[in-house]
């Protein structure tokens, strides 16, 4: 599941995965529908921006989701540097499989994060 405001990166991180083997449920540009797409898909990864479009930055949707999904594996992203503080200082984030990744960055890191993030939400070893 793919969380993402600017459509061009959406579609970037989109082929980029499926060519490196995963399977994308779903899509969406902004996350007031993120609960009942998780809800419906029940994703092995949620990559979430942090800058959304509809009120809720990326911090408040991870947390939306680990209030009614414990194990959830979520991976953010951001082009704030500062964002880092804020979460650092979200201390049930120390207890999840989240993960957070700044822009920019290759795409080798989001596959190595994706692949860390996936194998510990499912037991798996993908080795994509």
């Amino acid at each position: 599941m793919i969380i993402e405001d600017e459509q061009d990166l959406l579609n970037l991180y989109k082929d980029f995965l499926i060519n490196k083997g995963y399977y994308i449920s779903v899509t969406n540009t902004t996350a007031s529908n993120i609960m009942s797409d998780y809800e419906e898909f029940k994703p092995d990864l949620v990559i979430l921006d942090y800058k959304l479009p509809d009120g809720k930055n990326g911090l408040e949707a991870a947390n939306e989701i680990f209030n009614k999904y414990p194990f959830a594996s979520i991976l953010i992203i951001s082009a704030y540097d500062t964002v880092k503080q804020a979460f650092n200082s979200e201390k049930r984030f120390i207890t999840k499989n989240i993960k957070l990744l700044i822009k920019p960055f290759k795409l080798t890191k989001l596959n190595e994060l994706t692949i860390e993030l996936v194998n510990r939400q499912t037991n798996k070893h993908v080795k994509t």
